[in-house]
């Protein structure tokens, strides 16, 4: 299901195309190079003086890694995401080796996530960001030090007919058309 962002003038199409489905195919298998390829992307991203500070847990369906993300999950998340080929937790490291605060941390590990969903879209991946988990479980199950606090969880893998997530709620939300803010909106200060 292809879903093209309504925009004000024509932007790439890896961006245009790029949405978050929550139906994946559950017998879909993530390759090596495709999570190799989508990890050299987020590696690559831009960083506050090159100092890279995004970390991930990589869990594939069926390992522990995978069940500890799942059982971490809220809500509805827990009924789709299960189908995911990985998931893939982004984690910021949020102070340099003297311990003071890496102010730009958040921001750069959203660039790294950002780059692995385009590059992900590249390869005929979908990706669906979780912000919806219980962070101080996450933390404890994977006994992070404090410096690193995890973000979002990514869901990967191939997209599935929407009608396959079953529960009508999901499926009115897999369908439903893309909507974003006016631009208008998002402009604090200045002009286009």
């Amino acid at each position: 299901m292809k879903k093209k962002a309504n925009t004000a003038v024509d932007i790439h199409p890896l961006i245009s195309e790029r949405w978050s489905p929550r139906s994946f195919d559950a017998t879909a298998e993530l390759s090596v190079p495709d999570l190799t390829g989508i990890m050299e992307a987020a590696r690559w991203a831009p960083s506050s003086m090159n100092s890279q500070p995004w970390r991930f847990v990589i869990a594939r369906r069926g390992d522990a890694h995978f069940a500890t993300l799942i059982d971490t999950m809220s809500g509805f998340n827990k009924v789709w995401a299960p189908r995911a080929s990985a998931l893939i937790m982004v984690l910021a490291d949020t102070t340099d080796q003297s311990g003071e605060p890496r102010i730009g941390a958040l921001y750069d590990a959203g660039l790294a996530a950002s780059l692995l969903t385009v590059e992900a879209h590249h390869r005929g991946l979908v990706v669906h960001q979780i912000g919806g988990f219980e962070h101080a479980q996450a933390v404890a199950a994977f006994n992070l030090p404090a410096n690193l606090t995890p973000i979002v969880i990514l869901a990967v893998g191939k997209q599935a007919p929407a009608d396959a997530l079953g529960e009508a709620t999901l499926v009115e939300r897999e369908i439903a058309d893309r909507v974003r803010k006016p631009l208008d909106e998002l402009i604090v200060g200045g002009s286009l």
